[in-house]
């Protein structure tokens, strides 16, 4: 059993992803600064969607066409107007800084035989710059060095620990309550908290994301009252394995940019496969809808060496009998990563003082409407690298009103709108009997939310999908009991009804969020929607 008691730290890091770690191993190891660390995962510590990231780390790291203005360039781009253009300076700048840190922290990503490292190009670059890790297995390799370095520092590890609320006490946040693994209720206490949970994929029926990411952390700030954003930019990846697996298997953007064609059914090509992802789903959604099928191809036989170059992805397609090298591959958009997320600073605090947060949890404003390809793990390295020095500095946050550099104004020239929510069922409510099944329950919510605010949205869909919703939340107030598959669900129908009345509200097709009754983008709405809650 684990022990936890109440207890206090210096720092709690809720997550263990790229974000989470990056942040832990900076505050833990600081020499004659270094923090009295507690990390709390709900699984085992290299249990995160980090592991699952094929696509790479963008950042620019050398070559006479690159320039960081360029990787800036590009990411305002795919934002679709709604990036924080100093948060996409500071990513691009440090980008290179924090990348350099995790090879030396033992990272070992692919190299030419020159020695140099290898650099792919992917949708909306427009230079080779992302560097890989066994052709497709970045992520991995991202974990495996930060757990490593985690594990060898002075920070407390605690695994199977389901955080369930923030404690707020005099303006600020002092830490987590936890549910233990026996069932147990106890509180963790911390000057500092910091959230990077991961993001929302399991909201979808059809994500790449793991069984984890069930935005914990969303639904607590939510609960919690802290300001939340562009909720509504949900990013679908193109070019997922159209199989019954679950998470849907990615098929890394590099195979795009090592040249393999996406084909319609009748083996025409559609779209540019280097264009944003939002692009290409868009493209591919519509032409699915043309031909009423349920899926496209994506072409690699003209690929060279594809073993070599990707021999996680080609032992994956072994395993269901394609061969790549001369059978097309069949794919469908599959959701994958959050835009939006729990409003932070440049330096990730946050609008609770005392709380933090970084990685997909965050809106940091790098993403805007949509993400640009191979930035996630990288936004995970700047910006937890700038909440662990801030903490380091005994930086306390915003003041008790919440007050930060242009948080609520308008980053980037964009403009700001408040959407009034109702406030998420609190998980004190739930002391039902657990009547009913909650992968059926789950079930159902993700066929509604994959329905109704998928790649392609209507009022009509969305207000179905709200039904649902609505019905799972009386559900869970009738019959939710404090136990992790019911949490999980929980916290889904929290982040769901946010995304759902953010998508609502936003009259127009931008980035991520395409709208049925809407060809393109108004200029009236280039705003950040603020959610704050109102009482139940």
């Amino acid at each position: 059993m684990t022990e936890i008691a109440t207890a206090s730290y210096d720092v709690i890091v809720c997550g263990s992803g790229v974000a989470g770690l990056s942040a832990a191993v900076r505050m833990a190891s600081a020499h004659d600064r270094a923090l009295k660390v507690c990390i709390i995962t709900k699984g085992e510590l290299s249990q995160s969607a980090t592991t699952w990231a094929q696509g790479g780390v963008a950042a620019v790291l050398g070559g006479d066409e690159d320039s960081t203005d360029l990787h800036l360039a590009d990411t305002l781009a795919a934002g679709a107007g709604l990036c924080d253009t100093d948060a996409v300076r500071v990513l691009v700048d440090e980008g290179p800084i924090c990348v350099r840190e995790l090879i030396e922290l033992g990272a070992e990503f692919d190299r030419e035989s020159s020695g140099s490292l290898s650099l792919a190009r992917e949708g909306g670059h427009s230079r080779a710059r992302v560097v890989h890790a066994g052709g497709a297995a970045t992520g991995y390799e991202v974990e495996r060095a930060l757990v490593e370095a985690t594990r060898s520092s002075a920070s407390k590890i605690y695994e199977d620990v389901f955080a369930l609320d923030l404690l707020v006490a005099d303006g600020r946040c002092q830490g987590v309550s936890v549910r233990l693994a026996d069932g147990t209720i106890e509180e963790v206490r911390a000057r500092h908290t910091v959230l990077a949970t991961g993001g929302v994929g399991q909201l979808y029926w059809v994500t790449t994301n793991p069984a984890e990411a069930t935005g914990d952390g969303l639904a607590m700030a939510l609960r919690a009252g802290v300001a939340v954003a562009d909720v509504e930019f949900m990013q679908f990846h193109p070019t997922a394995l159209h199989h019954p697996a679950m998470p849907r298997p990615l098929l890394s953007e590099a195979l795009r940019g090592h040249g393999a064609l996406l084909r319609d059914g009748s083996g025409q090509q559609f779209v540019d496969e280097l264009a944003p992802r939002d692009v290409v789903s868009r493209a591919m959604a519509k032409t699915m809808a043309a031909e009423g099928s349920d899926h496209l191809w994506l072409d690699a036989t003209g690929l060279e060496e594809f073993d070599l170059r990707f021999p996680n992805l080609a032992a994956s397609l072994a395993e269901i009998g394609i061969d790549p090298g001369t059978e097309w591959i069949p794919i469908a958009p599959a959701a994958h990563h959050l835009a939006g997320g729990i409003i932070t600073d440049l330096d990730g605090a946050t609008s609770l003082p005392g709380l933090w947060a970084a990685g997909e949890v965050a809106c940091s404003g790098v993403h805007g409407a949509n993400r640009l390809a191979s930035n996630s793990l990288l936004e995970g390295m700047v910006f937890g690298a700038r909440v662990a020095e801030q903490i380091l500095a005994d930086n306390t946050g915003p003041d008790a009103t919440g007050v930060m550099r242009p948080l609520l104004d308008a980053p980037g020239g964009v403009g700001t709108v408040t959407l009034e929510v109702p406030a998420p069922l609190g998980l004190d409510q739930l002391t039902g009997d657990g009547e009913g099944s909650v992968p059926e329950l789950r079930s159902w919510l993700q066929r509604a939310m994959t329905t109704g605010a998928g790649v392609v949205r209507s009022a009509a869909s969305m207000a179905e999908a709200a039904q649902v919703l609505a019905e799972l939340d009386a559900t869970l107030a009738a019959h939710g009991r404090l136990e992790p598959a019911w949490l999980e669900l929980a916290n889904l129908v929290t982040v769901g009804q946010a995304l759902l009345a953010a998508a609502t509200a936003r009259a127009e097709s931008r980035g991520n969020h395409v709208r049925a009754e809407y060809d393109g983008t108004d200029e009236a709405w280039r705003v950040r929607q603020v959610l704050t809650t109102t009482p139940r």
